[in-house]
Order: structure tokens, then sequence, then C-alpha cells
């Protein structure tokens, strides 16, 4: 039996409920984090797709973070030695939108746990599934699934990671650029509640992640690739999100966000990634 194997042996987290609202002065900040020219949705009106990311969240103590500044301990974080954590992509549908100021009620339980090995070692891969209901008529509005990808890293020992080899951003019918710094990597931070080092801390995140930079959050680069459609087809809304993330991006180079029609159906293929580096995001969404 392998170690992640054996770390994970007769670990099954229940499911657990939680209640919150998106509320007016999140989209707002959103909206101004995102150089948008106002709000993007007010009191009672939906929010953009994957927009919820920013209730939800979770408040440990100080003192119950660990050297990465991530949680020490978790009902869904799994109990593996040296824990390094990566968002890996997920799947997203949408039956009605959430909407500003609502209560929404989330139901998350585990999806699924699965250890494979690459060219790093061995890895845990953890999907995490929920259901988000509007509280007032028990109307099921989202069902979401996340990929978790976890690692055993001792600190120090590093990834052997270098600087990603350039490359031109694919062709895409609409795109647009953003430019990326610590200020957006800490304003993405802090609407989340993420404290992990590896956004902020640069000693850390090259001393003992090994990693070249600061990483720019993933959910952030995923939020970026959907305002193409947010942007470019305004008269429909996203019903469905499907969406890896591929390789990291890093903190300093701006962003590039670009999508096309799908070549069939009434989607678009959508991607995100720096500017003179490979595409970070890909995914597909659909429109209704």
């Amino acid at each position: 039996m392998s170690m992640l194997t054996e770390a994970l042996d007769g670990w099954a987290p229940g499911p657990v409920t939680d209640t919150d609202a998106v509320r007016a002065w999140q989209v707002a900040a959103v909206s101004g984090m995102f150089d948008l020219p106002g709000p993007v949705a007010g009191e009672g009106e939906p929010i953009p797709a994957l927009w919820h990311w920013f209730a939800f969240l979770e408040h440990p103590a100080q003192v119950e973070l660990g050297d990465d500044g991530h949680p020490a301990d978790g009902h869904f974080l799994p109990p593996i030695p040296d824990r390094r954590r990566m968002f890996a992509g997920g799947r997203l549908r949408i039956d009605e939108p959430v909407r500003v100021g609502e209560q929404v009620r989330r139901s998350t339980a585990l999806g699924g746990v699965r250890v494979k090995s690459g060219r790093s070692g061995e890895m845990a891969f953890v999907t995490l599934r929920q259901e988000f209901h509007r509280v007032a008529d028990e109307t099921l509005l989202m069902t979401e699934e996340q990929d978790f990808v976890y690692r055993s890293q001792p600190a120090g020992t590093g990834r052997g990671m270098s600087a990603p080899e350039p490359a031109d951003p694919p062709s895409h019918e609409h795109s647009f650029t953003t430019p990326t710094g610590p200020e957006l990597l800490f304003r993405f931070s802090a609407l989340t509640y993420n404290s992990h080092r590896i956004h902020y801390d640069h000693p850390y995140v090259t001393g003992v992640e090994g990693y070249p930079g600061l990483v720019v959050h993933g959910p952030l680069l995923a939020m970026l690739a959907l305002e193409i459609p947010r942007r470019h087809r305004p008269d429909v809304r996203v019903t469905s999100f499907d969406y890896r993330l591929t390789s990291p991006a890093f903190a300093g180079a701006d962003l590039w966000a670009g999508g096309s029609a799908a070549e069939t159906g009434s989607g678009m293929d959508i991607a995100c990634g720096s500017v003179g580096a490979p595409e970070s995001v890909r995914g597909t969404v659909e429109l209704g």
C-alpha cells in the first residue's frame, strides 16, 4: 500500500450543510477588482456564474492555520502528512442563478478520492460535490463539483519547477488582457478569505513550495475566463461550465482571457493564462 493510499484509508468525512448569501458589497468589490465600470448586479438581481465563491467562506482561527497559511485541519482536508494543495478544476450546473441578497443553503459531500502517480510523485485527487438550494422555497439552484489535488511535500524540498516556456496565446473570437501583480492577488485572497502563502509570500512560495513566483489563484483564472461570455453574450446566461486547470500562472505578467463559439451547440470554448506562457485554464460553457 502506498503512503498516500495508507494515509487516506478509512477517511470518509460526512456531508455538511451551511447557509449564506452573496451580498451587494461583495458584488461591488469584485466588480471593482475586475475594473468593471460598476457593480454587475444589485439587490435581487442574478450574479454571474461562480461569483457565489465569495460567500460560504470558512473563518478559521489564526492558531488553526498551518505553516503554509492554509488551515492545518478541516472537515474535507485529507489527513496527508506535509500536505500541499492545488485546485484542479470542476463542473458547474446552473438551473437558476443565485440572486444578490437571497439566502442559499449549500450541502457539501465527498464526491470521490483516488491516488495516482505522476512525474512529481504520488498525488491524491479529491472531489467535493455541492448542491445549492434557495432557502425560501427549496428550489435547486446549482450543482457544483470541485477537484483538488494533494501531495506530500516536506518543507524546503521544492517542486523542481522553472518558469514556463514562452508561448503565444491561441487565437480567439473574443479576448482581453488584464494586468496582474501582488495587488490583484491580495484583493482576491481578501475577498475569499484565503490565507495560503503561495499567493503573497515570495520567499515562502519560492523557497518552500518551489514555484518560480507568486501563484495566481486557480479560481481567479476560471472567473476571468468566464468574463468572456458575460461580456460578449450578455443576452444569455451560463447554464454549465466544465473546466480544468492545466498549468500554474504567476504574478507579474498580464493575464489574457479568450473564447470562441463552440464547434457544436450553443456554447463557447474559453481559456485564460499569462501572456507569453501556456494557457492555465480551459473550459466549455453552455449558454441558454
